[in-house]
């Protein structure tokens, strides 16, 4: 049962949450991440957003990407695009955060807090039109790991910040649970 009638939701930024958790030893049991954050409030929706490269055979992602598509989250996927950084050699691009920023936009004003699981100081911007629709942000990220993941202006312009290696407790993955063994990215 919520604690109280706060209507949040989560929005993921995949690659940068996965990298924070790695540098901090540690993999993230999407399970208990949303049953901890049902806990704080109305839990109206949690987005996962990811690139995946099109042409791999095989994607050590796809298995994360369906098991959160089956477990309530709402999975945001796009193609990396490739390009040549100039001196011949193949780059990819991959970069999600303007459908995040939209989708966060669209919902703000169905919500009272966003929870947003991302280090890049991009998203300072997102935070401040948020808090002008009366949103409450909380970022996630870390400042724990060497270098820091998260970017000043992001924690700065939070009205939370909440280091990841506080959550660590509460939401690491038991490597003996089955989610442990399905979930592997």
């Amino acid at each position: 049962m919520p604690r109280d009638a706060t209507k949040l939701a989560l929005f993921i930024d995949g690659a940068n949450t996965h990298a924070a958790a790695r540098a901090l030893g540690f993999d993230i049991d999407y399970k208990r991440l949303l049953t901890e954050f049902q806990s704080r409030g109305t839990l109206v929706r949690a987005f996962y957003y990811t690139v995946i490269v099109e042409d791999q055979e095989f994607s050590a992602l796809r298995p994360l990407i369906d098991w959160l598509d089956y477990n309530r989250f709402t999975v945001v996927t796009k193609p990396a695009k490739e390009f040549n950084d100039g001196e011949g050699r193949r780059k990819l691009k991959r970069n999600i955060s303007l459908e995040l920023a939209i989708d966060a936009m669209e919902l703000a004003d169905y919500l009272d807090q966003i929870v947003l699981f991302a280090g890049d100081g991009d998203f300072r911007s997102l935070i401040e039109a948020l808090q002008g629709h009366g949103v409450r942000v909380t970022v996630v990220s870390t400042i724990e790991s060497r270098p820091p993941v998260a970017a000043d202006e992001l924690r700065r312009q939070a009205d939370v910040f909440i280091d990841l290696m506080e959550l660590k407790p509460k939401i690491s993955r038991d490597e003996g649970s089955q989610a442990a063994r399905v979930i592997r990215p």
